[in-house]
């Protein structure tokens, strides 16, 4: 089906943004950065750590300055910022090369050491409920989406170098990572090399690493351990479409972008794996994902059973989710159009930035690196990139005379 977006309107947003971000040299706040805070890390309870960061992450106005927090690089964020970068490239920004290279460079002098493969963690120390996760630990999220993206990069350039660094971040989930195994052979990542927590999100973000390298290397070993990891999660999968988030008996909500990121990784297993088995198993979850997560206007619901908060992670996620797997949901196309429109509207400030969340009454116009820019950026520009593809394949094939 072919993808039909207003492309200037997307290109127009993508190019302040762009400002923005530059202007400020890809450095900022983040949603969960309290433990930055010399203050916060001293305290020695987690429960103090943990109210400090939800104080900070709901709170509308941003009192980081103040708690000794600093803008920063984010891995993660920097790993997004790569693959939106390769897309602009690809769509024919030679000037985005340069940018491309950088981030690369950044990348590779910033990955975390001590383990047996490439892997990256985040900037600042993160108290959970699950476990305690010290600055610099890798984990299998951060690690499939900068793995990805060198891929990106790879794929876009031919430089020999970031194939050979997607490569080493197989080796770390491979390697270093825990598994909660299951029947059959099935099995899950653990989070982070020091946990044992069963994410489903995560352990398909690690499998599609795999699988999709493993299909650019000719790794069978790749391959099917990939299947493996797969197997897994969709086993998980609940009769009306959804996963679960985790499976602790406090982490079982579901939410947007996590079941964006699921339906993602299912995609990319029918593209490098089986090809027969994409629709089989993701037609239910897409089917969910399409039907329950988006109000008749275009908002965005972050959990399906409830209007609010919007946030700005599920739209930016949306849109990848919704231009990529359009063809396996009618109403996908139509709602990826008005997700854009309602998101440019009301989510996007003048100065190019995107704000954090919006509320019944109040909207946090936080504009945090990672969790807004980077993704919406990410977002944006695979609407472009889908769209271009879009139209070059319904495009008439010319017989030459």
């Amino acid at each position: 089906m072919p993808l039909s977006i207003d492309t200037v309107r997307v290109a127009e947003s993508v190019r302040r943004l762009r400002a923005w971000v530059e202007a400020r040299g890809f450095r900022g706040y983040e949603v969960y950065d309290a433990l930055s805070s010399p203050l916060i890390r001293r305290a020695g309870n987690r429960w103090i750590k943990i109210a400090a960061t939800q104080f900070l992450r709901r709170s509308p106005v941003n009192v980081r300055p103040l708690l000794g927090i600093r803008r920063d690089y984010n891995p993660k964020g920097m790993g997004l910022f790569l693959a939106a970068y390769v897309k602009l490239y690809r769509l024919g920004d030679a000037a985005a090369l340069g940018q491309v290279e950088w981030l690369a460079d950044w990348l590779l002098e910033h990955r975390s050491r001590g383990y047996r493969g490439a892997g990256w963690g985040y900037n600042w120390d993160w108290q959970s409920r699950a476990f305690f996760l010290p600055k610099g630990t890798p984990t299998v999220v951060n690690t499939a989406f900068v793995g990805h993206a060198f891929l990106d990069a790879w794929e876009a350039v031919g430089k020999p170098l970031w194939l050979e660094t997607a490569r080493s971040a197989c080796d770390f989930v491979l390697e270093d990572l825990r598994r909660t195994c299951g029947p059959d052979g099935s099995f899950c990542f653990s989070y982070t090399p020091i946990d044992d927590t069963a994410i489903h999100n995560a352990n398909y973000l690690g499998a599609s690493l795999l699988a999709r390298v493993g299909a650019a290397t000719d790794e069978r070993r790749l391959v099917e351990t990939a299947a493996a990891a797969y197997d897994y999660s969709t086993r998980h999968q609940r009769p009306d479409g959804s996963w679960p988030y985790a499976e602790t008996t406090y982490q079982t909500w579901v939410d947007s972008y996590h079941t964006g990121f699921n339906l993602e990784a299912l995609l990319r297993y029918g593209l490098t794996i089986d090809p027969g088995a994409e629709p089989r198993r993701s037609r239910r979850g897409c089917a969910f994902y399409v039907d329950r997560f988006f109000r008749a206007d275009g908002a965005p619901r972050y959990y399906h059973d409830r209007d609010y908060p919007v946030d700005i992670h599920s739209p930016a996620q949306a849109f990848v989710t919704l231009s990529r797997l359009r063809e396996f949901h009618p109403a996908a196309l139509a709602v990826l159009g008005r997700v854009l429109d309602w998101t440019l509207r009301h989510m996007q400030d003048r100065r190019g930035y995107f704000y954090f969340r919006r509320g019944r009454i109040l909207t946090n116009r936080i504009p945090y690196i990672r969790w807004g820019q980077a993704w919406a950026m990410h977002g944006l520009t695979t609407v472009l990139l889908e769209a271009r593809a879009s139209a070059e394949a319904a495009a008439p094939t010319r017989v030459q005379p």
